[in-house]
């Protein structure tokens, strides 16, 4: 099958594949939909080559036109005033809206099947396109809402088949507390979680954070490349996982949990998490500032057996992020999308 795939950001720049095998999540399912069969397109500019001088034209294709493809897939883009809502050309514009309202028009608005994998819960719950008949609405949460299906973010099999706990275990780690992400909604977790653990335990925050007036004693260190997530991870004893408030009630994790996990870096999970039983192991679930931070005074005492067999339970949860089941939730969709004839303008 020809998928014609659209997402905004990049696919390997300043990616580099870990030593334990992983990368990033976007790049994990299109190869593995390129290694199940798929002919994958990707519909929107190379900015791979454009803004960040990396030529992947070898394994991959761009086409900023309408090819002819037998399903489309798209992580979905909402309105974003000042960036993508402006005309195109204006200075700071984005045309990933601009794009997005092309592809639905050309292809799902004529019965072209489609996948709209809402990654960040931004679609609208009375949006037209959760009843058109030729789309499935996906959303990488355990508990999706109503009429969505579940799409977690893929970890490739392999990875999970070999990775050694034992090894990920080793080795003197600096930083017995970390953070790696964007603040976008996060700040009661974090107020709640991260915050009274950071003010016991030597910690960094890494990510775009711009209200952050009330932690002044919380070290923040601004955005990072991709490539120094791993190493950070693998220099720090624990994480804790902090959710919006929209993802923590339908049990939607980021990419952050499994790749702190196959850093050996143990993820800290707030009991409130919907189905967080799912995803980290009973011993890693706090309720309260004050158990993070009585938590990682344990875990600095804790040997290296015991970081081991941590980590075999987290690599254990992990399961539910395999490949091989978002590719057979992909699969079933297509092949129920199927059944309503393409009209395509010739």
């Amino acid at each position: 099958m020809k998928i014609g795939y659209s997402f905004w950001g990049f696919l390997g720049a300043g990616v580099t594949d870990t030593p334990d095998g992983g990368r990033s999540h976007r790049r994990t399912l299109i190869d593995g939909l390129r290694e199940a069969g798929h002919d994958i397109v990707f519909l929107q500019t190379n900015r791979d080559l454009t803004e960040a001088g990396t030529d992947l034209r070898q394994t991959y294709r761009w086409d900023t036109g309408f090819p002819e493809i037998d399903a489309l897939f798209l992580e979905w883009r909402w309105p974003i005033a000042g960036r993508n809502t402006t005309p195109c050309g204006a200075p700071g514009h984005t045309c990933d809206l601009h794009r997005q309202q092309q592809l639905v028009e050309h292809y799902t608005q004529h019965g072209l099947p489609t996948l709209l994998w809402d990654k960040d819960q931004q679609l609208s719950a009375d949006d037209p396109l959760r009843g058109h008949s030729a789309v499935r609405v996906c959303e990488p949460a355990l508990y999706p809402s109503q009429g969505a299906h579940s799409l977690l973010f893929p970890v490739a099999d392999d990875t999970l088949d070999t990775v050694d706990p034992s090894e990920l275990a080793r080795g003197r780690r600096s930083w017995p507390l970390l953070y790696i992400g964007n603040q976008y909604g996060r700040d009661e977790a974090f107020g709640t979680y991260f915050a009274p653990a950071a003010a016991e335990h030597h910690h960094q925050v890494a990510g775009k954070w711009t209200d952050t007036d009330r932690w002044p004693h919380v070290h923040f260190i601004g955005r990072i490349p991709f490539t120094a997530v791993d190493p950070m991870y693998r220099d720090a004893l624990a994480t804790v996982l902090l959710l919006p408030p929209r993802y923590a009630a339908n049990g939607q994790m980021t990419q952050r949990l499994f790749e702190a996990v196959l850093a050996g870096c143990l993820p800290l999970a707030p009991a409130t998490i919907r189905g967080v039983e799912r995803y980290v192991p009973a011993d890693l679930h706090i309720t309260s500032g004050q158990h993070a931070t009585e938590l990682i005074s344990e875990l600095r005492l804790t040997g290296t057996a015991r970081h081991a067999d941590l980590l075999a339970e987290c690599l254990h949860h992990l399961k539910v992020f395999r490949l091989h089941h978002q590719l057979d939730v992909i699969d079933t969709l297509l092949s129920q999308s199927r059944r309503i004839p393409p009209r395509l303008p010739r």
